[in-house]
């Protein structure tokens, strides 16, 4: 085939346009080459969406835990058990006697 006879041809002609021809140049860079790339950017903002699930199921359960343990110390029995644990408080005419295990003071330190 010539090259006039293949110039004549429509599918050519809209082929080697100039304008399709550079938007299908900007399309490509737009799309895949672009340090803003439409691919890219996708997946570090589906990156961000993930990590921040992660931190919202976090956050849930950490406010499940400290709501239970709210509702355990608003009881007198367990507002009681809190104070004798944690403030080593005891009640009059009573002795306490804390025996504390090396392992013990080992795990304290990295609290």
């Amino acid at each position: 085939m010539k090259w006039s006879e293949l110039k004549r041809k429509k599918g050519f002609r809209i082929l080697t346009n100039k304008y399709l021809v550079i938007l299908v140049v900007f399309a490509i860079w737009i799309f895949f080459l672009d340090g803003s790339a439409w691919l890219t950017s996708h997946r570090e903002i589906d990156k961000q969406i993930a990590e921040q699930e992660e931190a919202i199921r976090y956050y849930r359960e950490g406010i499940a835990r400290d709501s239970a343990k709210l509702k355990q110390l608003r009881s007198a029995e367990g507002l009681e058990t809190f104070a004798r644990e944690r403030y080593f408080m005891k009640r009059t005419e009573e002795e306490v006697f804390i025996i504390e295990f090396e392992d013990s003071l080992k795990q304290k330190e990295n609290e």
